[in-house]
């Protein structure tokens, strides 16, 4: 039976249903709701500040200029901070209501930058068949999944991000395994660096390391949203980005039979 690899979904819950038709395993990489997209201007941040302000944001934070627009932000949201907070709090509540609600049976995820870890938990005990697997080694048929959730810090402070430490931590704690998934990509430059936002994103060495020292069939991963590759070999292993949902609304389907010897010569530390 194939294993279903998603990640970065942001709030596609109805394509997701219609992707899986009900069908499970599945394994999803994180980023469940929708707070901004650049793409096709919408969002919870467009829901709780103008069309104007997000533009100006938006602009801002693709030059890198982050502080600007927190400052952009925190105007907008003057003397009603607590109300954008309790609002914005409440929209991606109601986004992951309805992921989860589109997750088949079974549904094993971790989180990426813009989940909290909170609501997700809250979810998954209401959801029994949606497991939280955060730095754990599951066995999908017949095969070793680990699971290492969160992303590392940026200057946005999202809610899913953790320090390089506690990534590696978790990274060491999974051990070697068939297959390992992540969140971030390892730091491996061409599979960071995004084309469309123009810059690399920070991707974890302490994967990079574990994926060189324990050489996993396959490395999954999302995060970046238009990678410069998707996809290449790290020593034997397979390192692939499982694609940006929203946009692609594929998933990635997972077979035992996946690795091949690849073609080409796969990618060395320089």
């Amino acid at each position: 039976m194939p294993v279903y690899v998603v990640s970065d979904l942001h709030g596609a819950a109805a394509d997701l249903a219609a992707a899986l038709a009900g069908r499970g395993p599945l394994v999803l990489l994180g980023d469940l709701v929708n707070l901004l997209d650049y793409r096709t201007r919408t969002g919870i941040l467009y829901d709780v500040f103008s069309h104007g302000a997000v533009e100006q944001v938006s602009a801002l934070r693709a030059r890198g200029r982050f502080d600007e627009a927190r400052r952009v932000i925190r105007e907008r949201a003057r003397g009603r901070g607590p109300e954008v907070r309790e609002e914005i709090s409440a929209l991606a509540r109601a986004q992951c209501e309805e992921v989860f609600a589109a997750l088949p049976d079974p549904t094993y995820l971790i989180l990426g930058n813009v989940d909290s870890p909170a609501v997700v938990d809250e979810l998954c005990a209401e959801h029994p068949h949606v497991h939280h697997v955060d730095g754990e080694v599951v066995d999908i048929e017949g095969e070793t999944f680990g699971f290492v959730g969160g992303a590392l810090p940026t200057p946005l402070g999202a809610s899913g991000e953790i320090s390089p430490e506690a990534l590696a931590a978790k990274i060491a704690g999974v051990g070697a395994v068939d297959v390992l998934c992540s969140h971030v990509p390892p730091a491996v430059p061409e599979l960071c660096y995004d084309t469309v936002a123009g810059r690399i994103e920070t991707g974890s060495e302490a994967l990079l390391e574990h994926i060189l020292a324990t050489q996993p069939r396959c490395a999954y991963f999302g995060h970046v949203h238009q990678p410069l590759l998707s996809s290449l070999y790290v020593g034997a292993t397979l390192c692939l980005n499982v694609g940006y949902f929203r946009a692609t609304r594929r998933p990635w389907v997972h077979h035992r039979e996946d690795r091949t010897d690849g073609g080409e010569e796969p990618w060395q530390r320089p």
